[in-house]
């Protein structure tokens, strides 16, 4: 199937999912107006960008909307404070966005409050940040709908391809997000292998959550349990990126659960699979009181937006807005 074909095979999907009444209310692909400058300003990780964006547009407090989520990809600057922050770079992935939030703490110019991340510290040889769990995701790996390539792998098998050494599968051509991606460092820790294992057949510039990336029935590529869900839900605000990607099982367990609008993420999924997603802060601001309110304990703002956290594919969390355990703190 060609591109353009296969671009209306994802428009038709994404007509379908409308009908199967799942909408939910529109939240914003940044914040809309783009002059609306809420009290927290956050960019980063593609996985929770949608999320964030829900979430941005359901918590309040007594000075109203208090979370501004930018994109990952958009136009090249943001501005996200009324005043002294008019051509912030949009960063597109985790690490991106934790470098933005590293260099906006020595600058000091407070453009930025917070970091989406789907990936956990790197360096933990300093505290100077937090990472702040929330919610549950997975990554499995997609084919397209008449893939050559099995709907079931192992995790050695997996690896073995990423390696470029598979002897079960010598054609597989397996693609990989783009550098910086939470997604691709999760990816392949799960697997078992480092980046200077990554074989030389691996296309390791494709943004992340795209489907329409995948253009034979070789190629594979991981892909967000809970982005896969949401692309599929006909939200206005979640493009449907999905094409004819389908998520597959790892070690004989599948991705996720129910079908048509009951759809969700497994949770008995391969744990190696599941992860968790963060909001990431300067550890000094922990004590700010809007930072608190909005992302620390159980009880926080963001904590409590557990219908729009579902909304879009995500499942819960026990230590959801755990502030305090030391493997939080990360990297400066």
């Amino acid at each position: 199937m060609n591109v353009k074909s296969r671009a209306k095979v994802g428009a038709a999907f994404g007509v379908a999912a409308l009908g199967l009444g799942i909408l939910a209310s529109p939240a914003s692909a940044d914040p809309s107006p783009v002059t609306d400058y809420r009290q927290l300003a956050g960019v980063g990780s593609d996985t929770t960008q949608y999320v964030m964006n829900g979430i941005g547009d359901a918590v309040t407090n007594t000075n109203g909307k208090i979370v501004a989520s930018w994109n990952a990809t958009g136009t090249a600057t943001v501005k996200t404070k009324a005043t002294g922050c008019d051509t912030v770079a949009r960063p597109d992935g985790s690490s991106a966005g934790i470098n933005a939030l590293n260099a906006d703490i020595t600058a000091g110019t407070h453009c930025i409050d917070f970091a989406r991340s789907s990936r956990g510290p790197v360096d933990t040889t300093t505290t100077d940040l937090t990472w702040i769990p929330y919610a549950k995701d997975g990554v499995t790996y997609a084919t397209d709908l008449g893939s050559t390539l099995p709907t079931n792998l192992t995790k050695a098998q997996l690896a073995a391809i990423y390696q470029c050494n598979s002897t079960e599968f010598p054609n597989a051509q397996p693609l990989l997000p783009q550098s910086g991606s939470g997604t691709r460092t999760f990816w392949l820790s799960a697997i078992g292998i480092t980046e200077a294992q990554v074989g030389s057949c691996v296309d390791g510039t494709i943004q992340e959550h795209n489907g329409a990336a995948i253009l034979n029935g070789n190629q594979l590529m991981p892909y967000s349990i809970a982005q896969w869900i949401a692309q599929g839900k006909g939200l206005s605000d979640v493009p449907n990126r999905r094409a004819e990607s389908r998520l597959r099982s790892i070690n004989g367990l599948a991705p996720t659960t129910g079908t048509g609008s009951a759809i969700a993420l497994n949770t008995a999924f391969d744990a190696g699979f599941l992860r968790n997603v963060y909001n990431v802060v300067p550890t000094a601001n922990l004590s700010d009181s809007v930072i608190a309110e909005t992302f620390v304990g159980t009880g926080s703002k963001v904590c409590t937006a557990t219908s729009t956290i579902a909304t879009y594919g995500f499942g819960t969390v026990s230590n959801c807005g755990d502030s305090t355990t030391a493997s939080l703190k990360g990297e400066r």
